[in-house]
Order: C-alpha cells, then structure tokens, then sequence
C-alpha cells in the first residue's frame, strides 16, 4: 500500500499520523488523523466540524481518531477533527469567522478566495480527491432541535448513489433522504462520483456520551459494511427508511419563533407546525403541514430572522 499524505502528514503501511495540516498561503490549521491499515483496502475519508459547533460530531470524530489503530483496519482513514477549527474555538456556529461564509455552501472552494474558499480547496484537493468513500458528521446547532437521520448523495453515479444508499441503510436511525442538492462538501464528492453521506445526530448545540457513544457506533458499522474493519455489525435499534418530496420551509418574516411540533414527530395534512410573532406577541405568520409526513428538524431558537430555514419534514416512502 502507498503512503498516505495529506499537507505535511504522512503515515506509511501500519501506521498512525496525527498532527496541523496548514490550510494554504494562511496561519489556520486543521486537525488530522492519518490511520494506514497493515492490509490495503478502501480510503475512507471522516470529517467532523465542517459546521463548527455541531458538536457530537466533532467529538466523535476526535475519539475514533485517538481509538483506531492501524491493526484495526483494512485500507485507511483520513480524519479532520475538526475542519473548521476556527469557527468550532470561536464557538461561532456555522460559518469562518474571518470571512463570514457558511463552509459547506462554499465548494469546492478557491485557492485565491478568502479562508472559507481555501479550507473547502484544500479539502477537495488534498482529502476528498484520495478518498474511495466520504463520511460527513453533522448534527444540530444551538438553533436546530433534529432527529437522528443521514444523507445519501443523489446526483452521482448509479453505483456510487447505491453505494452510499447501503451505507448509510446501516446507521442506527429512523429515517434517511436521497440528497437532490450539489452543494457541500458531501454532495461535490458525490458529484465527483465518490460515495458519500451527511450523518445528523445531537442537536441543539448539546453532545453528550450517550449521543457519541451511538455516533461512534454508527461509523464503525459503516467501516464494517464497507470493508474496512472486521466483526460482526454492532446492534441497532432502528433500521432506516427512505423519506421523499422533502419540504424546507424558509419563514416568511422575522420574529419570534413558536414550534407546535418537535423534531420526530409525525404530522397531518393542515396539522399547525409553528407560528411568528412580534415583541407584542401579535401574530405575524402562521405555517401548516402540506402533507402527512413526518419532522426532520425545526429551528429551536426564539428569534428567526426572515427568509431563515424554520422546519424540515418528509414523506415516508
């Protein structure tokens, strides 16, 4: 097996790398793990705190990092931890704070842009381009209540959207969506023709052992199913399930936000999902299921500014 490196990193066959990878021509730097299995196999790239403060995922991009061993698997991982160190110690949810840009709407980014243009190059250039498959971590910010779900890439190849489709079968949750977007970091290696999701658990900016403990479980069954690590599947409690004809509902004014269903919840067709009001508690919008289906993720926070993304949900299919 060749040598893995990433920037500055390297790790030869058998052995673990962890160390800064600077992000070009900048002083910012991104955590990474190189882990090259003692037997050649697939190139799995893991990345955590591409959305700086959701948190499960980050820390649990930092466990498996410290855990794995290159005993443990056949092939190599390439894990960031996370990619936008920035924003995750600035505790600025979502975007680089130098530039202001929200990373995952910025690939595949530039090299002669602003920071948020340069993570996303690198990303691309030096991660993504090695990778044989792509496991992005998310989750819910301090804005977002969700459930646990995953993204499966939709604009690829036939065999890399059925690839990714049976990966993400093995996650411990209710529901997962065949992604129609081509935005992301996720979704431009799918574009390239690389197998990839966007896993969601924990939300509201909160992580916890419990919430880790099944993320961890989650990747290892992937790494399981995809070849890289031995044993047998970890139990789950929930087999997935494809949602369709997903709604984003965007508010219509700002104010202050009043959910009447929670994120899991199964609504009805005219069932009321929320309404806005004003300082004076006057009513200024009011929002009703177009269909039965059933809640991915709402916004949780009290104040919603106009045009803002108040409510996701889907049809079981």
């Amino acid at each position: 097996m060749s040598l893995l490196k990433v920037g500055s990193l390297s790790a030869e066959k058998g052995t673990k790398t962890q160390g800064f990878v600077t992000v070009m021509d900048t002083d910012t730097v991104i955590p990474v793990t190189l882990v090259n299995g003692c037997e050649e196999g697939k190139t799995v790239l893991i990345t955590g705190g591409v959305h700086s403060c959701e948190y499960a995922g980050i820390q649990t991009a930092i466990e498996l990092a410290k855990e794995i061993q290159p005993e443990d698997i056949k092939g190599r991982l390439i894990i960031c931890h996370p990619l936008n160190k920035n924003g995750f110690e600035a505790r600025r949810p979502s975007i680089v704070p130098e530039d202001g840009k929200n990373l995952n709407r910025v690939f595949p980014g530039n090299k002669n842009g602003t920071l948020a243009d340069k993570i996303a190059y690198m990303q691309v250039n030096e991660f993504q381009n090695q990778a044989d498959f792509y496991i992005d971590m998310h989750g819910g910010e301090a804005h977002e209540q969700l459930t646990p779900y995953v993204y499966y890439v939709g604009n690829s190849t036939e065999e890399a959207v059925e690839i990714a489709r049976n990966a993400a079968s093995v996650m411990d949750c209710k529901y997962m969506v065949r992604s129609g977007a081509t935005t992301g970091a996720y979704n431009y290696c799918g574009l390239q023709g690389t197998p990839s999701i966007l896993m969601e658990r924990g939300c509201m900016g909160i992580w916890d052992r419990e919430i880790v403990d099944l993320y961890k479980k989650d990747v290892h069954n992937i790494l399981i199913h995809l070849g890289l690590m031995k044993g047998p599947m970890l139990q789950t409690q929930h087999k997935a399930k494809d949602l369709v004809d997903l709604i984003y509902l965007n508010s219509d004014v700002a104010g202050c936000w009043y959910p009447s269903v929670d994120a899991g919840d199964e609504v009805k067709e005219g069932q009321k999902l929320g309404e806005i009001r004003d300082y004076f508690s006057n009513l200024l919008a009011i929002y009703y299921a177009e269909y039965d289906g059933v809640v991915l993720y709402r916004a949780s926070a009290l104040w919603v500014d106009k045009d803002s993304n108040i409510f996701c949900y889907g049809k079981p299919e």
